[in-house]
């Protein structure tokens, strides 16, 4: 039942022995304490994390131990009791699925990191990975309790391993390892920094596996972003990762393009890659995605990742040379968010700085009503700094000022995401 809605306003009571103890609201997932008393479960978890963990919340009894046995008698009577009340606006309660214990946790990570040989096979290694993929999936409790147990490292031992042969393996614990934020700046640098590693990355950017390939992408996503550092400028893992957004994938085309984009932006950071992106075609395929149509978040990185590669003079001349680049643009001002106006304002900015031709088109496109606009509006000062700079630009036609190869100039900041 929404928490939103009160009895009252239902018409209806609940009856006092489906209500939690604690919360006093209909029990989703009843559990019962060692004092024989049933709360749910969230609300007693509450309880003992801010240090009551000694006494019964009714009883006021001691807690001899925190072991919670799920009450399935009376979660049944509860769901039974919301089918029964459908028709006053009750929703079903769905069957909650049971958290990770740590033993089976410490146990499965036991058998997924054992050496493959004649007692433990790598297709038994990669169904225990399989478990825990399905504990992790369940709740954010379980990803926290798994983590605890050193997982990131064993994974991580697990996937580049010299001796893996097996491609099942390989996908369990790459697709396990990217459900946990990698936030250890050694683990990220003892991934970005070692090329066999990269290599072994790149390799799998380009597996018959499309989930393999997104995971591949996130993982690089996730080191580059996380040791803050150059990654191997091989022009392979920028093809790997624009063939997710070239060709997102029909089974995954939302996570394909999403983690597409992240990778793209995290790995065109470094300016000493940003030429390689640019020869690998990324200039064409982020305007083609742009013009299809990305959601918000996704609308503001790829146009970040826009504006950063217009630093550059290749990345100016191959953006100047796609026909939609200044019309998406100039489109994308003052209608998606501040975020995404600021930076379709600096690529436009590095782009009429570095050609007329380019300044022509996009006063052809209407940018300046909608720099006009940018300068009255709230969005952010950066933002009409290179609205002001644009107009200007615009009207005096400056042949000589150009800064669109500067990293340096202060109206074209791009704020990490």
């Amino acid at each position: 039942m929404p928490r939103s809605l009160e009895p009252l306003d239902l018409g209806i009571q609940i009856p006092y022995h489906f209500r939690c103890p604690i919360s006093l609201e209909l029990m989703r997932d009843p559990v019962t304490v060692c004092t024989g008393q049933t709360y749910d479960r969230t609300s007693i978890e509450s309880w003992v994390s801010t240090g009551n963990n000694t006494t019964c919340p009714v009883t006021r009894a001691p807690l001899s131990d925190f072991t919670l046995i799920p009450n399935h008698t009376l979660r049944r009577l509860i769901q039974e009791w919301c089918v029964a009340n459908r028709s006053n606006g009750v929703e079903r309660i769905p069957t909650p699925k049971q958290p990770a214990d740590p033993t089976s946790v410490r146990a499965l990570l036991s058998q997924a990191s054992a050496t493959s040989g004649a007692h433990v096979s790598a297709r038994s290694r990669a169904a225990a990975l399989r478990r825990l993929r399905g504990f992790a999936r369940d709740s954010e409790k379980n990803r926290v309790l798994i983590a605890a147990h050193n997982a990131k490292e064993i994974l991580i031992r697990i996937l580049f391993s010299d001796d893996i042969d097996s491609s099942e393996l390989v996908s369990e614990s790459l697709a396990l390892l990217v459900m946990f934020p990698m936030t250890e700046h050694d683990k990220c640098v003892s991934i970005i920094s070692d090329p066999g590693r990269v290599e072994f990355l790149t390799r799998l950017l380009f597996d018959s596996s499309v989930e393999t390939r997104v995971n591949a992408a996130a993982l690089i996503e996730m080191a580059v972003t996380g040791s803050k550092e150059t990654v191997s400028s091989s022009e392979s893992i920028f093809e790997g990762v624009l063939d997710l957004l070239r060709n997102p994938a029909s089974s995954y085309p939302r996570r394909a393009l999403k983690i597409g984009i992240k990778a793209l932006f995290a790995l065109c950071l470094s300016k000493n890659t940003r030429h390689v992106a640019v020869s690998a075609g990324a200039p064409e395929i982020l305007i083609d995605r742009l013009a299809a149509g990305l959601d918000r978040c996704d609308t503001e990185r790829a146009l970040a990742t826009v504006e950063i590669l217009c630093r550059s003079p290749e990345g100016c001349a191959a953006f100047g040379e796609h026909a939609l680049t200044v019309p998406v643009l100039v489109k994308t001002i003052l209608r998606v968010s501040d975020r995404a106006t600021e930076y379709a304002a600096g690529a436009l900015l590095a782009l009429c700085t570095a050609e007329e031709r380019w300044r022509d088109e996009a006063a052809a496109a209407g940018v300046v009503v909608q720099l006009l606009l940018m300068v009255q509006s709230e969005c952010t000062e950066r933002a009409k700094r290179k609205a002001q700079k644009l107009l200007k630009l615009l009207r005096d036609s400056w042949p000589d000022y150009s800064f669109a190869n500067s990293d340096d100039f202060a109206c074209s900041e791009v704020v990490p995401f």
